[in-house]
This record gives structure tokens, C-alpha cells and sequence, in this order.
């Protein structure tokens, strides 16, 4: 999902401590953003949740791993990795040729697409002859951002957002025409009251991403999450997490 700027500054800014197991076993520390609803975010009471979080927890116990998981800025996750001040990356990461120079991935863990976003009745045609002299949106350093620049920047004025929530605010108020999402995490904005005035746009975008997690290469932690993932998935454990966010498999 989301295409990193990979020498920027590493700015670790929170954590949680997990035990994952009660037995001893491997010490993991895992960064996830915590700003991007459903997969990772923090609660009233300051605690990082969403689904990349329990999976996190799940594939510790299933380690059997005593794992920390942190909140690290989006922009310097892939340096902190790559600077030792964690082990793991479990944040809604697409696995892309780019990122694979400079780190491993597990297998995928999700799967993602992309969607529009318009307001209701608005009557956008999303077609690229449709959005020609729009404003159209997306968060930065994102697949739903190299899409625009990629396939957009000669017919829309692009608009490029820190966080996906910064994005949602510029749409809400009309300092946006559409908005570029991953489909999963628009779905969820717009159950909210301010995405109710908000609604898909046009066909999915499929561009075969898959989100993985990422360590450092070489890093036996590769094999043992893939082997992990697919444990969960086998025994249930994924699809309990899974429907407790969306009401179809996303998997």
C-alpha cells in the first residue's frame, strides 16, 4: 500500500509492550504507523489497535515471541527498520519491487485495491477524460499517490497528504474533487458520520498489491512470519481478526 521514502530521517514516537506469549522466547520489536484506521491507530487510551496490530499479536503467540510493537512516522519506517531500532514492519506495507532492493518480505498477509472516492450525487465521472481539471487526492509515499503521479499528473492537479486522515479532512471540506484510497480503509472512513456524505467511485483499480511484513534482508524472521501467517490462517485465528473489520475476507 504504501511506497516509502526510503533514506528518510527514523523518528520512533511510541510504544506498547506485547507479551505475546508466557513461555520465554525470541525478542521482536515491531513498528507499525498508528494512523491508518482500521490496520493501525491509537485509542482514548493511548494504546496502538486495528487489525495490522492484532495480527501482530497473533503471529507473536503463534512465534511464541515476546513482542514490543511501536508507533514509528510513516516516512522514516523503512530507515528505522534498516537502522536496527526495530525488527519487523507490520503496518499495511506493500510489497513492491522498489522496496524488496532494501528489505525482505514475508508472504502477503492482505491483499489491496484501489478506489475513488467522490460525494454522493456528485456526479464525477472517474474515467481519466472524467477527472480532467479535478483536484484529486491521496496520501503521500502511498500506491494510491504513485498511481496518480503514474497515470494522472498530465490531466488532474494532484494533491499529496502526510496522513490519510489530513486527506479525508481536505475531501470533507470540499478542498478536494476525489480522493485516491486503498479500498479498505476508505470502506471504514465511510461509516463514519463525516464519510457518509461519501461514497465509491467507478471500478476498482486492481494492481496485484499485497501487503507483507517487512524485515531486514537476510533476517530469518522472514521464514518464521510466513510460516506464521499461514498457521493463523489454517487455524481460524486470521478469520476471527478479519471479521471483527470487514464483513468480506480481505485476505
Amino acid at each position: 500500500m504504501k511506497m516509502r521514502k526510503l533514506f528518510a530521517a527514523a523518528a520512533l514516537v511510541a510504544g506498547s509492550l506485547v507479551s505475546a506469549s508466557a513461555m520465554a522466547g525470541d525478542k521482536v520489536r515491531i513498528a507499525t504507523e498508528g494512523a491508518y484506521a482500521p490496520f493501525n491507530m491509537v485509542d482514548a487510551s493511548g494504546e496502538l489497535v486495528g487489525f495490522d496490530v492484532e495480527i501482530a499479536k497473533a503471529l507473536c503467540a503463534e512465534m511464541k515471541a515476546d513482542c514490543e510493537i511501536v508507533a514509528q512516522d510513516w516516512d522514516g519506517i523503512i530507515p528505522g527498520l534498516r537502522a536496527r531500532k526495530y525488527d519487523a514492519i507490520i503496518a499495511s506495507m506493500s510489497i513492491t519491487e522498489e522496496r524488496l532492493r532494501v528489505v525482505d518480505f514475508s508472504e502477503k498477509y492482505y491483499s489491496n485495491v484501489l478506489a475513488f472516492v467522490t460525494p454522493k450525487g456528485g456526479n464525477i465521472d472517474t474515467s481519466k477524460a472524467g477527472l480532467k481539471g479535478l483536484t484529486v487526492g491521496a496520501q503521500r509515499a502511498t500506491i494510491a499517490g504513485q498511481y496518480l503521479e503514474d497515470n494522472l499528473s498530465d490531466t488532474v492537479d494532484i494533491k499529496l497528504y502526510d496522513t490519510q486522515d489530513n486527506a479525508y479532512l481536505d475531501l470533507g471540506a470540499g478542498r478536494l474533487d476525489v480522493l485516491l484510497s486503498d479500498k479498505f480503509p476508505a470502506y471504514d472512513w465511510l461509516k463514519t458520520e463525516d464519510g457518509q456524505k461519501f461514497e465509491f467511485n467507478g471500478a476498482d483499480i486492481d494492481i496485484n498489491d499485497e501487503i507483507g511484513i517487512a524485515v531486514r534482508k537476510g533476517d530469518p524472521l522472514k521464514d518464521k512470519f510466513s510460516a506464521a501467517i499461514k498457521a493463523i490462517v489454517a487455524d481460524g485465528t486470521y478469520a476471527k481478526i478479519n471479521e471483527k473489520y470487514f464483513p468480506f475476507s480481505i485476505y
